[in-house]
């Protein structure tokens, strides 16, 4: 007796969507010579693809963004996953190298020293033709890595279908600042509004604000990452339409301080450290338009927003939901295939926003008394004449058993006794810091965080 067996019953479909969107000529990169059509950048990946070395990783350490585009897509066609280490320093690449053993780096300049297995970009892209580039939803198309401002670094997968989710979480946050209505779809061609950005394209913020906005949307950014108040100015002004600037707290203030004009802007976003509120006002009233901060994480991408100059509690993205739980907030979103738990304490209201309250790591228990160490720094920032500063709790135990808190300060007029003296008028004796460094910068990475090896070697001298 034979049986018909049907071949479709055991047929399993792959879901693929397509790298970019868009009409063909819409811009998705410019700098000050002009802009880079859609359909010239697809060109441009194909042509990359064909020429990548064979490896399950690649390394992207591209400073420019519009290369940094055609690397990451160029990446995904061939199967590749994309690392992005949380900064480009020598030591950090090599670590992830380490734990990733089938894996090259890929840039598009000179570097020194050179990390190992470097394939460097030619100068004139390879251009080919061919058919839509399309991968597989489920494929992993890239790892982030977090800052290590808490502690080690930790990998963070993201597959090409989450990429897709969050993105459209993130119009839907921006929708007014790029002139669309709320509902709009992402490539609705409602104008292609045009984005500079201060934050390497390696940072998850950077990732998901000038990379996959510009892939997955009617964007343009700008291909350079520029650093000083003059540089940002240059590159707004290269836009053809008011600009979009994403960019940090660090780099905001510069902007103030400088005295720089700026042109007409569709807006501010701001991430990667609290937004104090009277920058994000001060800003305000300076460039002309709103600041939006938005708060994530590597694990969570963005999943929420406020506007910090006139609202405390913060708004969640369509279909976001926080859960507190004692360790912290567990994050459900419809991009995460499960919940995530960060170690930030918040309050949600009824209505579903939410206020942060601290981190769970940040809470001090010494001899029966509490303290944060948020609210330690923000002692030590009200001290007049610092300028800067942080406050951390040590590693080691005293003979005591008890881990002691220790700070770093940027303070050109003061000493540490003045500070202290200071402090002393403020704070418990117990949460007084043993060892408090007077020093001429705080060792800030390229999105302002404060890695805390760094700070320790720092405190060490």
């Amino acid at each position: 007796m034979s049986a018909v067996v049907d071949a479709t019953a055991t047929r399993t479909t792959v879901a693929r969507s397509a790298l970019t969107h868009g009409v063909a000529s819409r811009a998705i990169a410019f700098d000050a010579h002009g802009e880079t059509t859609l359909a010239e950048f697809e060109r441009e990946v194909r042509g990359v693809a064909a020429v990548l070395p064979t490896a399950r990783y690649a390394i992207n350490l591209c400073e420019d963004r519009h290369r940094f585009l055609v690397a990451f897509c160029a990446a995904a066609l061939r199967g590749q996953t994309t690392l992005l280490p949380s900064s480009r320093a020598a030591a950090v690449v090599d670590e992830v190298l380490s734990q990733h053993p089938d894996s090259y780096c890929l840039g598009d300049d000179a570097l020194v020293p050179e990390p190992p297995h470097y394939w460097r970009l030619p100068p004139v892209l390879p251009q080919l033709d061919g058919a839509a580039l399309m991968v597989d939803d489920a494929a992993l198309v890239a790892i982030g890595f977090t800052s290590g401002s808490t502690g080690q670094s930790t990998p963070n997968a993201k597959t090409w279908a989450a990429f897709r989710a969050s993105t459209a979480q993130n119009f839907a946050a921006l929708a007014d600042l790029l002139g669309r209505r709320d509902g709009d779809p992402v490539d609705s061609g409602s104008g292609n509004t045009h984005v500079v950005a201060t934050v390497p394209p390696q940072h998850m913020y950077g990732m998901e604000m000038s990379v996959l906005l510009p892939l997955l949307g009617d964007l343009a950014v700008h291909a350079t990452r520029p650093f000083f108040p003059d540089d940002i100015a240059r590159a707004l002004r290269d836009a053809v339409s008011p600009p979009l600037l994403v960019t940090t707290p660090v780099h905001l203030r510069a902007l103030l301080e400088s005295g720089v004009a700026l042109p007409k802007l569709a807006g501010i976003v701001s991430a990667t450290a609290p937004l104090p509120v009277q920058l994000a006002f001060a800003a305000e009233m300076r460039f002309g338009c709103e600041v939006r901060e938005v708060f994530g994480s590597t694990e969570t991408c963005v999943i929420a927003r406020r506007r910090t100059a006139i609202e405390r509690a913060w708004t969640p993205l369509p279909g976001v939901r926080l859960a507190p739980q004692p360790d912290g907030t567990a994050v459900h979103a419809p991009h995460l295939p499960e919940p995530v738990v960060l170690a930030d304490l918040m309050e949600v209201f009824a209505d579903g926003r939410f206020e942060l309250r601290g981190r769970s790591a940040d809470l001090l228990e010494i001899a029966g008394k509490r303290a944060s160490l948020g609210d330690l720094t923000r002692k030590l920032l009200a001290v007049p004449g610092v300028v800067e500063g942080v406050v951390l709790q040590l590693d080691e135990a005293d003979s005591a058993g008890v881990r002691r808190i220790a700070a770093l300060a940027v303070a050109p007029s003061l000493d540490a006794a003045a500070i202290v003296r200071v402090l002393r008028e403020h704070v418990d004796p117990v949460f007084l810091p043993r060892r408090l460094r007077c020093v001429a910068a705080l060792p800030r990475n390229e999105t302002g965080k404060l890695p805390r090896q760094a700070l320790l070697e720092l405190l060490r001298g």
